[in-house]
């Protein structure tokens, strides 16, 4: 199991050098949560620290769009060559426009996540799962860190395990909010690949 180390809630003018401390402790990727008062009532990680980021660490660097109308801002991250970008399932009213966002990621060879909400079930993305190359379980509501993991996390991480064994998906499986040491054991058994972590 991979671990994606979380830039919130580290201060925007201090993310350069957390993003190094990061890379000398070994962290496979650092999870970029980009927020904005549309999605989750406030504004967090804006493009041009993404930047320094991406100029100043070599880890993969794992971008999280907590955005709604994310098409309107797609290009401006697409133009930074990030490992994975991840949509959320919610932001997009027309799933055709959620289609069209991923096949921009994909054409710039870039890895496509798809979030999804803790009242969101695995049956609603269930068509797209071919189609994208991770899926990103929020184990607590989007926006707030520190929040205690939702109870029916594990659960979905196992369903959705069972279903990428049964049709053979190329996906993996990343679980964000509440994850800590007294759970990760469980999320691993459960099918995990990577965990979002403070």
């Amino acid at each position: 199991m991979k671990i994606s180390a979380s830039i919130n809630p580290c201060p925007e003018n201090k993310v350069v050098e957390y993003s190094k401390h990061l890379q000398e402790c070994g962290v496979d990727y650092i999870h970029l949560d980009v927020m904005r008062t549309n999605f989750v009532g406030h504004d967090a990680l804006q493009l041009d620290t993404i930047v320094e980021i991406y100029d100043n660490t070599l880890v993969p660097l794992d971008c999280h769009l907590m955005v709604n109308e994310p098409l309107s801002i797609l290009k401006d991250y697409i133009k930074l060559k990030l490992n994975y970008i991840t949509l959320h399932y919610e932001a997009f009213k027309n799933k055709k426009d959620l289609l069209k966002a991923i096949n921009m990621i994909h054409r710039k060879h870039i890895l496509v996540g798809l979030s999804i909400k803790p009242n969101t079930f695995i049956k609603d993305i269930k068509e797209f799962l071919p189609l994208v190359d991770l899926v990103l379980i929020m184990g607590v509501e989007p926006g707030q860190s520190g929040q205690k993991m939702i109870s029916n996390t594990i659960p979905k991480v196992k369903e959705l395990r069972s279903i990428v064994y049964d049709y053979r998906y190329d996906l993996k499986i990343e679980v964000d909010g509440g994850v800590n040491e007294d759970n990760m054991k469980a999320l691993y058994d459960a099918g995990a690949d990577i965990v979002v972590v403070g």
